[in-house]
């Protein structure tokens, strides 16, 4: 059994609107029969992971899979199961799964939902090698491999911070996205795009994070601000510090002056001979050291976001109980069985270590790890509560007193935090620390967020949501509106049209298409960029108002949507094309994958379809949200359907007109003549992308008045539609470059070339070699049929074909239609052929070209220009030259 790629799809995808992991896995002779049929076994799979025989399976009830197994199941699915086994098995509510025979090949496709990417990732490896180790029958340390697998999980897990906000802003539907492994979340899209790491956003400047971690900036920054701080001073020398006792007094604290979780730190000490002790371990954490009053109290941990107290927590140390027989350690490894405890942010609690630390204060309250306590004595093993050195806490966020409040919310703006933990010694929070010789410690960046929402003791407090209710005011938005474009044809001249009409609002519009991903004006990045990660390039950018995003089918399949839910979903068409590649065999498997986009349309937003499709109805049932459908004419009996309803919206043509049905009424929009790239109402695919465009702006609100405007201001040119249906006057005939590749594109553009006045048409035809070869046929004849001469080229990226295959195909299929072979001439080069047919243009021609490359094809075409009025030129002077001879010759005369 061998992995032969393993991909994972962060969003919505055609398997799932869950993140899935597809595996694709060879199971070579497993294929042969089902696991029953293999000794040992089941029973090895079920003695290691019993849990996997309740699994539901495709019965629908628990134990399905157990039946399964017994009745016979094959080893790909098998592993299905035992991969969301294990992911259950550390804490991931995963249940989703599938596997798939690609075609008729021992290779399966096994696809599974997963949280952690990197730990299911692993756990597929893993669960692999289980079960190939017990087809075998070789020996395997499972214990060992779940140990390796927890060792994965605590180092890619979120931290509880981070994970707490993530899942927060899931159940608000707040674009959430991880970014990278660690705590860095990306919030929003485009222009309301926020980044927090754990509880630092992106609010608080890199100044205001330093000074928190400077403890003696921090208090001069309170003291300033008349907040209630320890007297301290900073020490550089052992000198000093004894120097600095006399001023402060004791009781002191000595700590270095940038650590945290209560490194270094030494706590109410009395006595000459401690101090000495104390810098040490101080100067072990920095250079500078601090001797500060010891304010005797309870440790309070004061959460603050924006200009309020959300939370507050007594922290307290870790300690152990006697039992009267058992040693500190033994109490300590007994404590630590509590299923709450778990390894660093694993659990609500973290494991406690008797570490140096540790060991020196036990020393210093007069024990060791091994002395025995009394039944009910207990003893603190640190000075500090931090959680994650094992400390315990008490939610106690009613009991601050509001005077202790101001303090906190005064410290944190101080600070220029917008998030802070605030660290109050106190006898009671309760009581203003004015008058219970209280004071604030500590002001922290990122504070950790686990003990208020797993305290120990009390109700746990939702401060994610107050962090979110921050970041983004309720009626603020969080997401700036998002337009998906999808089809077989008319993509591009869509995305383009309806992102030049929301440009003319004054919106930065960001878009993604075949030709580059722009922002504004602006292109950042050009080539084909129709899929996951060019979206997320645009919905990541602040500069953004709205996205416009191209989404291909290859895209689509091969690593799924690079959002989560737009505001409209345009499906144009859908037509034979790329079929046979990824799975995609016939049209309903093409019409499933495009059907994604409208999928994932927010509730409230719109589904944009077009009635004349004849895959819309199967659509049409994959749909949850409103839906505007648009036609070419009235008749269409699914178009008729939806206009039924008047609250649906309708977009059509009618006697020349666009016109569009809502709420019960109609009303004529612009007509096809003042819609530039339909040359006046001719180009039929053109009328369908305008009024697929025309559909989606609707679905945003955009004002009719400006609709019209961008529809009569988008020309057909190489600077608002490069590529598309580009004309170039060539003087004496006419060159149309067109990026159609299937056999509704050309059907198109011949639609529309046998529509114009031309004495001839010349074709220049190519198609991507990962077609079949029956649509290189189809197009062949097709291009037979219409064209008077024909330059055949192939791509320069022959997509796994020889060259000259592809061109050859389609040079037998032209004959075979009826053409002949002295009109038909193969040049692979693309440039070439077309400076050829240029060269052997006759008068009143038009040449189409499909092309490749366009920017190739635009210099071959403009040096011809400029070639040819060069040689004008120089006619045009030696025309005058010999009529300036001749009216010599007749004066002399």
């Amino acid at each position: 059994m061998q992995i032969q790629s393993i991909y994972c799809f962060k969003g919505r995808n055609i398997y799932s609107h869950q993140p899935v992991i597809r595996m694709v896995v060879d199971i070579g002779k497993y294929e042969e029969g089902p696991t029953k049929d293999i000794p040992g076994f089941n029973k090895k799979l079920l003695e290691f992971f019993p849990e996997i025989a309740e699994h539901t399976c495709g019965v629908g009830y628990a134990g399905g899979f157990g039946e399964r197994l017994i009745e016979g199941t094959y080893m790909g699915h098998v592993a299905e199961h035992l991969i969301i086994a294990i992911q259950n098995r550390f804490g991931y509510g995963v249940k989703y799964g599938k596997t798939r025979q690609i075609e008729n090949t021992s290779k399966y496709y096994i696809i599974y939902e997963y949280c952690n990417e990197a730990f299911a990732t692993e756990c597929g490896r893993k669960a692999i090698e289980i079960v190939h180790s017990f087809a075998e029958g070789t020996p395997i340390d499972i214990e060992k491999i779940m140990r390796e697998l927890k060792r994965v999980l605590l180092d890619t897990e979120m931290g509880p911070s981070t994970k707490a906000i993530y899942l927060a802003a899931k159940r608000r539907g707040i674009p959430v996205t991880r970014v990278g492994d660690g705590s860095i979340l990306r919030l929003g899209y485009g222009k309301y795009t926020r980044i927090i790491q754990a509880s630092l956003t992106d609010g608080s400047s890199c100044i205001a994070v330093d000074i928190a971690s400077d403890k003696q900036m921090t208090k001069k920054l309170l003291m300033d601000n008349n907040v209630p701080v320890p007297c301290g001073i900073v020490v550089r020398t052992e000198q000093e510090a004894f120097e600095a006792v006399e001023m402060v007094g004791y009781p002191l604290v000595i700590k270095p002056i940038d650590s945290n979780q209560g490194k270094g730190v030494t706590v109410n000490i009395s006595t000459e001979d401690k101090i000495r002790a104390a810098y040490s371990e101080a100067r072990k954490y920095s250079r500078k050291v601090i001797v500060e009053k010891y304010v005797c109290g309870k440790d309070y941990r004061v959460l603050v976001v924006g200009d309020k107290v959300c939370a507050v927590a007594e922290r307290r140390p870790p300690r152990v109980t006697g039992d009267g027989i058992s040693t500190i350690a033994q109490l300590v490894e007994y404590e630590n069985t509590n299923p709450l405890r778990g390894e660093d942010h694993e659990k609500p609690l973290t494991y406690i270590k008797l570490d140096d630390i540790s060991i020196n204060y036990l020393k210093l309250q007069g024990y060791s790890p091994n002395s025995i306590l009394k039944a009910g004595q207990y003893v603190n093993l640190r000075q500090n509560g931090n959680l994650s050195t094992g400390g315990t806490a008490r939610n106690c966020t009613r009991d601050i007193h509001p005077k202790n409040a101001e303090y906190a919310i005064i410290a944190a703006k101080a600070m220029g935090l917008d998030i802070a933990g605030v660290d109050f010694s106190a006898q009671d929070i309760s009581i203003p620390i004015d008058n219970n010789r209280g004071a604030i410690i500590e002001v922290n960046a990122a504070p950790g967020l686990r003990m208020h929402l797993h305290p120990s003791e009390g109700e746990p407090v939702n401060v994610a949501d107050s962090i979110l209710d921050m970041m983004y005011p309720a009626n603020k938005p969080f997401s700036i509106p998002v337009v998906a474009v999808t089809g077989t044809n008319g993509k591009t001249t869509t995305t383009r049209l309806i992102r030049h009409t929301l440009s003319l609002l004054g919106y930065n519009v960001g878009m993604t298409s075949t030709s580059g991903i722009y922002v504004g004006n602006e292109c950042v990045q050009k080539g084909d960029n129709t899929g996951p990660v060019s979206a997320e390039v645009i919905l990541a950018n602040k500069e953004v108002d709205v996205a416009v995003l191209e989404t291909a089918r290859g895209g689509i399949v091969r690593r799924g949507l690079g959002y989560d839910l737009a505001d409209v979903g345009v499906l144009i068409n859908i037509s034979e094309d790329h079929l046979g590649i990824d799975g995609i065999n016939t049209l309903e498997d093409l019409a499933k994958t495009k059907a994604l986009i409208v999928e994932a349309v927010k509730h409230d937003g719109y589904a944009v379809l077009n009635a004349d499709d004849g895959m819309t109805p199967y659509v049409l049932e994959r749909t949850r949200s409103n839906v505007i459908m648009f036609s070419r004419g009235i008749s269409n009996p699914v178009f008729k359907r939806h206009c039924k309803n008047s609250k649906n919206i309708a977009v059509y043509v009618r006697d020349g007109y666009i016109w569009i049905q809502r709420n019960g009424k109609k009303l004529p929009l612009i007509s096809l003549d003042d819609i530039p790239i339909t040359f006046g109402g001719i180009v039929d695919c053109n009328i369908e992308n305008s009024l697929a465009a025309i559909s989606a702006l609707i679905g945003l609100n955009i004002p009719l008045d400006i609709i019209i405007k961008g529809m009569s201001t988008f020309q057909p040119d190489t600077q608002l539609n490069p590529g598309r249906f580009n004309i170039f006057d060539m003087g004496t005939f006419k060159v149309m470059i067109d990026y159609s590749h299937n056999i509704a594109g050309y059907s198109a553009v011949v639609k529309f070339m046998q529509k114009v006045k031309a004495k001839r048409l010349v074709g220049i035809i190519g198609m991507p070699g990962d077609r079949q070869d029956s649509n290189f046929k189809e197009v062949g004849e097709l291009c037979a049929k219409s064209f008077h001469r024909i330059y055949i080229k192939e791509d320069i990226d022959l997509r796994g074909r020889r060259r000259g295959e592809v061109a050859n195909i389609f040079e037998q299929s032209m004959i075979n239609a009826g053409a002949k072979r002295e009109n038909i001439e193969i040049i692979y080069s693309e440039t070439e052929a077309l400076e050829k047919a240029m060269l052997d243009a006759q008068p009143g021609d038009l040449i189409a070209m499909f092309y490749e490359e366009f920017d190739p094809a635009i210099q071959v075409i403009n040096r011809f220009k400029k070639e040819q009025e060069h040689a004008n030129e120089i006619l045009e002077g030696s025309f005058n030259t010999t009529i300036e001879k001749l009216g010599q010759f007749s004066t002399n005369a």
